[in-house]
């Protein structure tokens, strides 16, 4: 199974480097390089801390939409084109063929992130931008996780990248809505009571928040500016990244079964 998983790694690796994806991420690195930069020249005060919040921003955000824009795609064209029936009538289990995707989708991401990180590591310290580097590897793969979930359930590109982005912008933002209910409920406490309606807002965020990995301690831009990332601060996210990837590659391994093909 597992030379077959390398395989099918390796050729998905080869149709990355054929849609000139590399060229593209190059591209984006050098455009969030120029955007930081000129940035830097408008600030009066902190220029270096300005030039690398924007550049890592810029950075994080691109990688993870160009990669899940890649994965579904790249996924919905093979289906399309019968590549996928193709490569199932030869003696190559769902499993393998699955996880080999994922593993080329990884690798591709590794190297992107690896590529960003040595970007940053020209403005930051090598530790933190090694920590943030590992951490956006993570976090890329957990959208890449959920795209392929994505792209398995609905078969449209669409649909697809629409589910990926309310996940990520959910996962980024899912501390942020639970502080904004806390803070409300407190309020509503010393003012008025709560409605019904605002407890049933609030219970669905507290829900969300328990069940969603949060993607907001991922990758975080004041590691490079203040220098406050250590490998204890890692530790929590490479857990959380253990459980998430186990579960959805878990649920994208039965929803491919469950097909018709």
């Amino acid at each position: 199974m597992f030379p077959q998983i390398r395989t099918i790694a390796h050729y998905t690796l080869l149709e990355a480097l054929r849609n000139r994806l590399v060229w593209l991420l190059l591209l984006v690195a050098l455009a969030g390089v120029g955007f930081s930069g000129f940035l830097e020249e408008l600030a009066l005060t902190e220029k270096r801390e300005i030039q690398l919040v924007v550049l890592a921003s810029f950075l994080r955000v691109a990688s993870v939409l160009l990669l899940s824009t890649f994965v579904v795609t790249s996924m919905v064209r093979e289906i399309n084109d019968k590549g996928l029936e193709l490569a199932l009538a030869l003696p190559l289990s769902r499993s393998a063929y699955l996880f080999g995707k994922m593993a080329g989708f990884f690798g591709l991401a590794s190297l992107l992130a690896a590529t960003f990180g040595l970007i940053t590591a020209l403005l930051a310290p090598t530790l933190q931008s090694v920590l943030w580097s590992v951490s956006l590897i993570l976090e890329c793969w957990i959208v890449i996780a959920f795209s392929m979930l994505c792209v398995l359930s609905f078969n449209q590109v669409m649909q697809a990248l629409s589910a990926s982005a309310a996940f990520y912008l959910l996962t980024r933002s899912i501390t942020t809505l639970q502080f904004i209910g806390t803070q409300s409920a407190h309020l509503n406490k010393l003012d008025q009571p709560q409605s019904v309606s605002q407890q049933i807002i609030h219970f669905m965020v507290e829900c969300l928040s328990a069940v969603l990995p949060h993607l907001d301690n991922f990758t975080r831009t004041d590691w490079l500016v203040y220098s406050s990332g250590s490998w204890q601060t890692l530790w929590p996210i490479v857990g959380q990244s253990v459980i998430y990837l186990t579960l959805l590659s878990g649920a994208a391994l039965v929803d491919f079964y469950r097909k018709n093909i």
